[in-house]
């Protein structure tokens, strides 16, 4: 990892692209179709779904279930909120919201179609497999790319929360693999 004065990770928000790719883009585009449901109403095409399709569904904060993020997944302590476990066809998105206590980060994990990184609290830490460690922190958001092997996490001094989305492909939305030891957290 390349020192700064600061001794600290550069900061996720420099390298975000404008112009995000793939399961990002498509991912994006719900949850900003969703958050025009805030300001009215929207026309759309040809409307080709049954009544229940119809009907808006909204996830009350006391509905989701939370579950400890599995030892065999995670070092340290996570907890995952289900928001979209079971996509409604012929959506393949799925979601989660992600707290992570301080020092908390995933195994080693890839996507097969990437993944979208809404950081909503704290402060955490990622890597792609062979690059830096890089800085975020909340409002940032970063697109993990496709089938690229990486890791986030908190800091070791902070926790922080994000919602997590991508796409299942071939009924698989992650593909996890070995702990992240402390040398590679900690950059020694």
């Amino acid at each position: 990892m390349k020192e700064n004065p600061q001794n600290k990770p550069p900061r996720l928000r420099s390298l975000i692209a404008p112009n995000f790719g793939g399961a990002a883009t498509r991912a994006f585009a719900i949850i900003a179709s969703a958050s025009l449901l805030l300001v009215g109403p929207v026309a759309t095409a040809k409307d080709h779904t049954s009544s229940k399709d119809k009907e808006m569904k909204i996830l009350k904060k006391t509905d989701p279930s939370t579950v400890d993020g599995p030892d065999n997944l995670f070092a340290g302590t996570a907890r995952i909120e289900s928001i979209i476990a079971e996509p409604d066809s012929p959506s393949q998105v799925t979601a989660a919201r992600v707290t992570f206590e301080p020092g908390a980060r995933t195994n080693w994990h890839q996507h097969p179609l990437g993944q979208m990184l809404i950081v909503t609290d704290g402060v955490g830490w990622t890597q792609v497999e062979g690059g830096e460690k890089v800085e975020f922190q909340a409002g940032d958001v970063m697109t993990c790319p496709k089938n690229k092997h990486h890791w986030h996490g908190a800091t070791p001094d902070s926790s922080m929360t994000h919602i997590a989305v991508q796409e299942m492909y071939e009924g698989k939305n992650v593909e996890w693999f070995e702990p992240v030891p402390d040398e590679v957290y900690l950059g020694k």
